[in-house]
Formats: C-alpha cells, structure tokens, sequence
C-alpha cells in the first residue's frame, strides 16, 4: 500500500471538558471547547477524537447510495468519490467548526446512509479568507527521501464560499522491503532461497476545488477534482547458488469528476434536493516479470465512467414523524485492453477486450418515526432495477432486479446508555475490476482472468449495538452483526471441455459472515494522567461459504478474521503540543484460487509522533514510523493442478521488511 503522510494530522487527544451529556434524542452536540486542549488543525482530527466513535470514509461503490464515509458536513454527504472524505475534512479548518454532532440511532431531517452511528460536521458562517500551506519531508531509512507541498484556501462573503486545494508530494509503498524468498518440495525440501530487495512509491499531483452559493431560494453546491497519481514499484529475487528473478509495475491512473448539489424548502415542513455527478477514470498497467527461461508481459488500459442522477423529497409531519422519498439513476461504462505475453508469444485471456454498459435505477422511500423521546425507529425500502450488456471478447445482455428493505431502531435507556438493532438486507454493486483480465504481477506473476457475468452478492445483515457513556468521559461501544450471504464473489473455476483449467471471479452460492466489534475510549485523568487518552478497537470475523473447487467448507477469501489498532494521546497544553503512540495491528488474509491458496499476514505497524504549536499560526509535527519494522509475509501454496485432486507441489515464502522512517511537517496557517 502506497501511503502519503503530506495530510497526516494529529492522532486522537484528551478532551479537554467532560463529555457532553448524551441527549435523550441520541445527538450529542460536542463544541470547539471540547477539542481546545488538543488545538486541532482541521474537522478531520476534530473528527478523529468523537469518543467511541470510528471514521469510515465510505466504500468505493458505482452510484450514490451507499458511497458515502460515515461523516456528514452541514447534514449532508459529500457529492464525491476519488476527492475521499477524509481529504474534504483535511481542507476544513478547526476555526471553521461551529460543532460536531454525533447522531445515534437517527435525527429528524438527517440521511443516516443507512448507518446506525454518523457524525455530522456543522461549519460556522466566518467570512474573510483563510488557509495553509504545508511542506513536508519522510526520510526513509533505505536513503530515500520524498518530499510534498500542499496548499489549500476558502473564501466566504455574501454567503458564497470558494475553495481550493493543490497537493503535490511523493509517498512510499510500505509493503515493499527487503527480505528472504524459500521454495520448498513435499516433505519441506528446499527447492530454492532468495534474497529480495523490493521498493515502490508514488506521486500525487491533485488539484480540487468547490463553490457555494445561494440560488432560486436554495443553496447550491459544486464541485470538482482533477487527479493524477502514478505508481511504480519492483522487486528482484537473487537466488542463493545462481539465477536471478524480476518483477516492476507501474500503474498510470487519471481521474476527474464533477459534482453538484441544489437544495431549497418547498415550505415550511417539506424540501428538495438534486444531486449530479459525474467522472472518469482511466487507469494505464504495465507488470513484467522476468526469470531464468521466462518472461510475462501484462498491458491493461481500461477507462471508466459513470453519470449519476439523483433527487430526493424530505417532509417532516411535527416532531414525530418524516418521510424521506426519491430516485437515482445511473449510467456506467467500462473499456478495457488487456495483452499478456509469455516469452514473446500472445496469451489469449478471458475477458480481455471488453466493453459493458450498466443502467440502473433506483426508487427508495424512508419513514422515521420518534414515538417517545428516548426510543426513534426507522423504516426503509429501496427497489433498484438495472441491465448489463457486454460487447466484445465477451458478448452479453441481462437484466436484474432487488427489493431491499431496511429497519432500524435506537432506544436510549438512561445512565449515558443506548441500544441499536437493525435488519437490513444489503445488495452490494458489481465491482468492474471483477470484468477483465487483471495483473498481479508483483505479487505473484500470475494473470488473474476476468468475468462480466455476475450478480452482485446480497445479505440479509442483522446487528445489535450497545453504547454506554460515562460523565467522566469513558466510552465503550459493543456491536455484533450477522449477515446470511447469497450468490458470494469468490474464486471459481472456468472450465473447458470439463475439465477446470483456471478462475475468475463468480458466484459461489451461499454463506454467512459474523462480525464482533468493541471500541472503547478511555480518559486517563483517573489513573493519574492527565490530559491523556486511550482509544483502542478489535474486529473479530468468522466466515464460512463452500469452497467451489474442493466442496468443502472454508472462509471467505480475503476475510481478516481479526483487525486491531489502539492510539495514546497526551496533551501538553504548558507546552503547545502533545505527543502519543498509534499503533495498528497486524492482520492475516487468505485467498482460494483453483489450483492455488495465497495467505498474507501483515505485522504491528507502531508510530511516537509530537506536535508542537511554535507560534499562534506555525506548527511543526515529528513522527518516528514503524518502530517495529513490520513485516509482510506472503505464503503460496502451489498445487500441481487442481486443489481438489492435485496435492501441493510447491510451498513458497516471502519474508519482506519496510524499515524505519522519520517524517517532518510544516504547517503554517493564515486568514
């Protein structure tokens, strides 16, 4: 994963007043003053310290619903998708922040995106011009070092708002390194070792802008980004005794989009709002691999873009009830290329040159309902309609229909405690990465075929969510979730003659996912420390589907079964700054292939950083990276056909280390 620390802001701090009463409504309204101790930069690191609460900045999904992060600004999701929401909250200044609500359960008028928990940041009307510009520097312990610029501004009078972002800074692959590659036979035989040296990087060049305005007794939003991000990394095996492997990418990808939202009343209880939307993405892929007697060459070109529609209605019948009701419509098209070599002669793949189309529409109406002041529930249906045709290596046409239906309730019991349910069935959107021919190369040198004849997988998801909130600030939040799967995307063999000769993507059939989620937030004021913080969250998963090739049960491929992290933040208010640690928690994720299982395990990644205030408008942050030098381990275990009647073959084992960093930033404000 490339990672870019140019916007990396101040990880999660101590409040600096008790926590805000939760209301009997379930929205805790948290002002400026409960963040003033930690002296954040911007909404996102205000964001950062909600307590018991976890950002999310959304799925990348075709369309609009279901796309958006769990953060609102001013009561309403972003229109965008490739300009994250994480990177709008960075743009936002701290000062800007009027308060931060944190929504449980619902809130009348608010558009829950279909979540239990969302936190909505409330800008202030400031006026004037303000901004910052930021430089900084990760110097990385191979000798590399890279360097960003990032300069951002909004402007408000008359009640128009104009604002505008430029990034230009280099990032590091932390999943590159340098270690130790074993091949071993049946019986553990050692077939080959190799010493590894791997490296890989990227650049961002973005430019993003919007521009507010009152409009025909509304307001109306635009939006735009314009964003180029090349990537390259290579990795060479030096065999112990004699030979030589070689892997290099790059990847070329170009995105623009262009976003709209106009909501006015239509009276004193009713109002509108139309939303547009529009993008492009074009990606360019090169992956060689080279080896003694070998040598693959993989092109992908593939263009997508999508046009989306979408207007909704919003009545509210006194404080009790509101009806929400609307329709999206979505146009999306797909182009690909793809040409794979092996030793100079042409590979035919499935999918290779395609091009799909996709309209679909949906219609959707919400009813929310608060008969009592501590207990608001929440009906919901959607009906979605679209037809997928496909011209070219592969030729289809098909059409496909889902009604899905949503209830949700939050009862807040007294005592700082509240009880979520919800029973929803979610219908997830065809991913087009899934319809063409695909590289990874640098993982493994294998092509990966395509397939454009798939249903989206669908899930009847049931969770249940207890939050309790102590005055002192102590926050713990327990969620389970179960989902019944149907037609799961997974692996499956393609089969000529047959006789299975390789996979794509496809449907599985059935199977069930279970997901336990504890988040806790801990002041550390009663153990002595103040102004000091603990934040930690552990996701345990269980899974299980029929494996297509073998019939027996497994998980889910790529399914972590458990992800962690937990955060230390200690303010120094004396000082002007505080310090802490972060630290995220390995994880391990394994896939099926016909004739193949790829297990990867990511070890602890673990950051100290300090932030210090040099004056009112100049800060200056240190961060010493992955003090634990995290590995990253893949394991393949190589069948001498397929899983179901060939035994392994070969059991391969790539050991990579990233090493240490050191990463400085400037941040100097103005308005």
């Amino acid at each position: 994963m490339i990672t870019f620390w140019l916007a990396a802001g101040p990880a999660l701090a101590a409040p600096a007043i008790e926590a805000p009463e939760p209301a009997a409504t379930g929205v805790i309204a948290y002002p400026p003053s409960f963040f003033a101790e930690a002296a954040p930069d911007t909404a996102y690191d205000m964001v950062l310290r909600l307590p018991g609460f976890t950002f999310d900045k959304g799925a990348a999904v075709r369309g609009l619903a279901g796309s958006g992060g769990n953060v609102l600004i001013d009561g309403q999701p972003p229109v965008s998708k490739n300009d994250a929401l994480d990177e709008l909250l960075k743009r936002i200044p701290a000062a800007s922040v009027a308060r931060i609500e944190l929504i449980r359960g619902g809130a009348p008028g608010i558009d829950m995106q279909g979540r239990s928990v969302i936190a909505n940041v409330v800008r202030a009307r400031t006026g004037g011009v303000r901004g910052a510009v930021m430089v900084s520097t990760h110097l990385i312990d191979d000798g590399r070092v890279l360097n960003s610029l990032r300069a951002e501004s909004q402007a408000e009078w008359d009640g128009r708002r104009v604002e505008v972002s430029l990034v230009y800074g280099k990032g590091p692959d932390d999943s590159l390194g340098d270690g130790v590659r074993r091949r071993t036979g049946p019986g553990g035989a050692v077939i080959s070792i190799a010493d590894v040296e791997g490296e890989g990087g990227g650049l961002r060049a973005w430019t993003t802008g919007a521009f507010e305005t009152p409009l025909a007794g509304g307001r109306l939003r635009l939006n735009g980004a314009y964003m180029r991000t090349p990537a390259s990394g290579e990795i060479t095996d030096r065999i112990r005794g004699g030979g030589r492997e070689y892997e290099y990418y790059t990847n070329v990808r170009l995105q623009r989009e262009l976003g709209g939202r106009f909501a006015r009343p239509l009276g004193p209880a009713t109002s509108l709002e139309a939303v547009a939307f529009q993008q492009w993405n074009d990606l360019e892929t090169r992956a060689d691999f080279e080896a003694p007697g070998v040598r693959r060459d993989f092109d992908l070109d593939k263009r997508v873009s999508e046009s989306v529609g979408r207007l909704t209605i919003k009545r509210s019948f006194g404080p009790l009830w509101s009806v929400e009701t609307g329709a999206e419509a979505a146009l999306n098209r797909l182009e690909s290329q793809t040409a794979f070599t092996l030793n100079g002669a042409t590979v035919a793949l499935p999918a290779a040159d395609v091009e799909v189309e996709e309209a679909r529409g949906e219609a959707f109406a919400n009813v929310s309902w608060r008969p009592r002041a501590d207990l608001s529930l929440e009906a919901g249906l959607r009906h979605e309609a679209s037809s997928i045709s496909a011209e070219g290596d592969v030729r289809l046409e098909k059409s496909l229909a889902f009604t899905k239906p949503r209830l949700a309730g939050a009862w807040t019991l007294g005592g700082g405690r509240q009880l979520r349910l919800r029973l929803e069935r979610e219908v997830g959107q065809l991913n087009f990465d899934d319809f063409v021919a695909s590289s990874s190369a640098v993982s493994t040198g294998a092509v990966l075929a395509g397939n454009p004849d798939l249903s989206p997988q669908q899930a009847w998801v049931s969770e249940l969510a207890f939050d309790q909130r102590l005055a002192w600030g102590a926050v713990l939040v327990a969620t389970y979730r179960h989902a019944e799967l149907s037609d799961v995307i997974d692996r499956a063999p393609i089969f000529v003659g047959g006789r299975a000769v390789a996979d794509a993507p496809g449907n599985i059939g059935a199977g069930r996912r279970d997901e336990f989620i504890l988040n806790l937030t801990l002041p550390l004021e009663r153990f002595g420390l103040t102004g000091a913080q603990w934040r930690g969250q552990v996701t345990v998963r269980d899974s299980e589907v029929r494996d297509p090739a073998t019939g027996a049960a497994r998980e889910i491929s790529a399914l972590r079964p458990v992800e962690w992290e937990m955060h230390l933040t200690h303010d120094l208010p004396a000082w002007r700054g505080n310090w802490g640690v972060d630290v995220l928690g390995g994880y391990r994720e394994r896939s099926y292939r016909l004739s193949e299982v790829e297990t990867r395990k990511q070890g602890v990644w673990v950051t100290v950083f300090g932030e210090r205030k040099l004056a009112a408008d100049l800060i200056l942050r240190l961060e010493v990276q992955n003090l634990t030098e995290r590995h990253v381990r893949r394991i393949r275990e190589i069948h001498s056909g397929p899983r179901s009647v060939a035994p392994v073959a070969v059991t391969e084992v790539r050991d990579l280390d990233y090493g240490r960093a050191v990463f400085l930033r400037l941040r100097k404000t103005f308005s």
